[in-house]
């Protein structure tokens, strides 16, 4: 019943390899890289990049003019090494100049990011959010916040009572869940729990039973809670097989591909995308914003 497949695809996916590109192009013959994980993201510092200082040095020595391109013909091979001791001797007296081309080159990263999130959120607008997507909240509000979220993780667990406390306070909001089980076997027999439980009109109080569940969830579990909702569980058992609920699974995973979402929980309101378990006051500005756009 259970595809690894599914999570072992997303384990490749989102943007991080696009975060070597520069560092492949620059240095052909590099064979390691800083190593990433795509897991829970307690918070949006998470998916930051630290770029080792070796790697630094090369790449600011190796983008002067003199270093690439036929620029470099100008120079001898003495001439080269020449410079190249300049440069270092330059970095030894003012490490500054590393530190400001690291806070620059991550800036320029980031940005870059930003922006090509933003877009891939405007043209993916009808795949994230279909007549098929659980809803919370106002289904008519003003501002729409898609919820990228796995059963097991503990940040997604940890930002369930800030929800419930913000659609409390704001009654204009339209919450849309996507179910996004990447953290393993158990993740996606959750997913499927509550894809099936849907059929039966009970998405939300099977969430909410699962998600309070051991994170290792088990089928005796969700029986357990299927049946204390008073649900049908020969039925449920047989919708969670069905091959429908796991073309959902594959479209949420490759939506989630597209955006460059790299964990959960991940929210995307308005034109943005929010990774981590953010807390109320930074919710309430990200849909603030939202609504001036």
């Amino acid at each position: 019943m259970l595809r690894d497949g599914a999570i072992n695809g997303f384990a490749i996916s989102g943007n991080r390899e696009r975060h070597f590109d520069l560092q492949r192009m620059v240095f052909p013959g590099l064979t390691e890289a800083p190593t990433e994980t795509i897991a829970c993201a307690k918070d949006p510092k998470m998916t930051s990049r630290f770029i080792p200082v070796t790697f630094t040095l090369s790449l600011i020595l190796s983008l002067l003019p003199w270093a690439t391109g036929a620029q470099g013909a100008e120079f001898t091979a003495a001439q080269r090494v020449e410079i190249v001791a300049i440069v270092r001797d330059a970095l030894k007296q003012d490490p500054s100049i590393l530190r400001d081309a690291v806070v620059a080159l991550q800036a320029d990263e980031g940005e870059r990011s930003q922006e090509a999130t933003r877009s891939a959120i405007v043209q993916s607008r009808n795949q994230l959010v279909t007549q098929a997507d659980p809803v919370a909240g106002d289904p008519n509000g003003d501002v729409t916040i898609v919820e990228f979220f796995d059963t097991r993780c503990p940040y997604c667990r940890k930002l369930e009572p800030v929800m419930d406390s913000f659609l409390t306070q704001d009654h204009r909001v339209r919450l849309v869940y996507k179910d996004l089980p990447i953290l393993g076997p158990a993740s996606v027999l959750g997913t499927r729990a509550l894809l099936a439980a849907q059929r039966q009109g009970a998405y939300g109080q099977m969430r909410e039973a699962v998600m309070k569940l051991p994170p290792d969830t088990t089928i005796p579990q969700i029986e357990a809670s299927a049946r204390a909702l008073g649900l049908d569980w020969p039925r449920m058992a047989r919708d969670m097989d069905d091959p429908a609920v796991q073309a959902r699974i594959d479209a949420n995973l490759k939506l989630a591909h597209d955006l460059g979402i790299q964990g959960t929980p991940a929210l995307v309101i308005g034109n943005d995308l929010v990774p981590g378990a953010v807390e109320l006051p930074a919710l309430r500005k990200a849909v603030a914003d939202a609504r001036h756009e």
